[in-house]
């Protein structure tokens, strides 16, 4: 299966007119070939590999900010590069990783909440609540952090929504098997399928849903959630996202 295809072009922007063979290999043969050449790395790990490469050249301009940026949007989380740079410190230099921090910082400051809600929540669960859901973020009405608690066997994420924030109706797809299950592990949400009523989640609560039915699930208005995500196993299996629940189907599950 082929890697992604990467789309650049900075290169003729830049420098199409001035240097247009340079613009031509680095949009079409750096990021359109190496950058897209296969599965063996994914786009996380040629994120790693090539900031850990500017940083132990001692490169922090904007070509390490840009590729801190594409490592974020690859998947890297904040914890991660902070631990990768402490980690080439000890390797490249004190005095680089510290430049790289400078940079890294204003790229995923974003990240760091301006509150500590979040943190006294996590005090309430025995799972991590892990990093801020920025991947998925278009998918999710308010803030949300996903935690990966096991990759093995069958993988499952811990995911704490602030309140009043819920994620968008989807499908999980799939010809056969497949759907999700969910397990509340802190506060209070809700689950709801198209044309049926909504179920309310607290700590305990088990929700099976099948594949290929419309639903969605969330916070309550007035508190923090969290519940345990497992993708079941199947064949052809797809998440489809589709439209945000509105504030008006929302606001009348309390009342």
């Amino acid at each position: 299966m082929a890697q992604q295809k990467i789309v650049q072009t900075a290169g003729r922007q830049q420098l199409g007119e001035f240097a247009p063979e340079f613009a031509r290999l680095n949009d079409d043969v750096l990021f359109g070939e190496v950058w897209s050449r296969n599965n063996l790395l994914s786009l996380r790990d040629r994120s790693l590999v090539t900031i850990t490469s500017l940083i132990a050249q001692g490169i922090t301009d904007n070509s390490l900010s840009y590729h801190l940026q594409e490592a974020k949007k690859n998947g890297i989380t904040r914890t991660e590069a902070a631990e990768i740079i402490t980690h080439i410190a000890f390797y490249a230099g004190w005095p680089k990783a510290w430049a790289a921090f400078r940079l890294a910082k204003d790229v995923w400051n974003e990240d760091i909440a301006s509150d500590d809600a979040p943190a006294e929540f996590l005090r309430e669960m025995i799972f991590p609540i892990g990093e801020p859901n920025s991947g998925y973020a278009k998918y999710f009405t308010g803030r949300s952090w996903l935690a990966p608690v096991s990759t093995e066997q069958i993988p499952f994420f811990n995911v704490t929504f602030e309140p009043g924030c819920r994620n968008n109706w989807h499908v999980h797809k799939a010809t056969k098997g497949g759907g999700q299950m969910l397990v509340g592990v802190a506060g209070r949400g809700w689950y709801q399928e198209e044309g049926k009523a909504a179920q309310q989640i607290l700590p305990g609560t088990v929700i099976h849903i099948p594949a290929n039915v419309k639903h969605w699930h969330g916070a309550a208005k007035d508190s923090w959630f969290a519940h345990l995500a497992f993708e079941v196993p199947g064949e052809n299996t797809e998440n489809v996202w589709l439209e945000p629940v509105s504030d008006q189907e929302y606001n009348t599950l309390d009342e």
